[in-house]
């Protein structure tokens, strides 16, 4: 398998070290998934009390000038790689205002995705910072397990607040109670609520706009202004606010009851689409 990238703009490359920092406050590893069209990084988490799964999808062509790979084989034509996410960070933290980036495969006696900056210079010389991540190579017969994930027709999806208006909510609410109500509805109405022995507070959003929904079925029989509801960890929607370090174009929040009578809560932020599950 052999894999190598280099990216020379400058605003791709910021871009590409947010998304990379935004990976970093959301799990301590991820799979990365090299294609021949596309970057992924997937964390899936299958905790009995209700993991958190994430699916960050970039277009290769959107951020390299140059790129090739070779993967497992021609018809699984893939790389998966599980590496430590702040050891790319902290790579990609030296490259801000560079010249250039390179990314690629290599093994040093161990596997690694090396990592080799070019900075600006006052001399005529080169100077280049060399990062070599250790990584582990996922063998094929699991890579069933690290597919993008299947996403139902939501029963309720509306359009979230600012990011940083929600995240200061959630802020204050986490002092008062660990575990917070997210109630949506399609009237546009969103409510972050927190309930306890002593007190009861409601931060009421309206007029958000909900999306429409692929299958027209789903809300035939709904009533626009009844709330779905779903109770979640606190801290672990506060983990997903803060580490947004990207300008979303859009973000929503989708509610769906599985058949198993389990609710889910999916986010999604949009820039080139991320999105990481509840």
């Amino acid at each position: 398998m052999k894999f190598r990238g280099k990216i020379v703009d400058g605003a791709c490359l910021n871009h590409f070290t947010r998304i990379s920092n935004m990976i970093a406050k959301l799990a301590k590893t991820c799979t990365l998934r090299i294609s021949p069209d596309k970057l992924n990084f997937i964390l899936c988490d299958k905790l009995a009390n209700g993991g958190v799964s994430m699916w960050c999808e970039l277009e290769q062509e959107n951020f390299f000038s140059e790129f090739q790979m070779e993967g497992f084989s021609a018809e699984n034509n893939e790389i998966y790689l599980e590496l430590t996410s702040e050891n790319l960070s902290r790579a990609l933290k030296t490259a801000q205002n560079a010249r250039a980036l390179k990314i690629k495969l290599t093994n040093k006696h161990f596997p690694c995705l090396t990592v080799s900056v070019e900075l600006f210079s006052m001399s005529s010389s080169t100077r280049i910072a060399t990062h070599d991540i250790p990584i582990k190579v996922i063998p094929r017969k699991l890579w069933k397990d690290l597919q993008e994930p299947m996403v139902p027709d939501p029963d309720v999806s509306i359009y979230l607040p600012v990011l940083k208006t929600m995240k200061s909510v959630v802020e204050k609410m986490k002092n008062i109670s660990s575990h917070l109500v997210v109630e949506a509805n399609r009237d546009g109405e969103l409510n972050l609520k927190i309930e306890t022995e002593l007190v009861c507070v409601t931060t009421h959003f309206k007029d958000l706009g909900n999306p429409p929904l692929a299958s027209e079925s789903t809300s035939q029989d709904r009533n626009p202004e009844h709330m779905a509801e779903v109770h979640i960890d606190i801290r672990k929607l506060l983990q997903f606010l803060a580490g947004q370090q990207v300008n979303p174009t859009k973000a929503l929040c989708m509610h769906r009851i599985c058949h198993s009578g389990k609710k889910t809560l999916l986010l999604r932020v949009e820039t080139n689409e991320t999105y990481k599950r509840l």
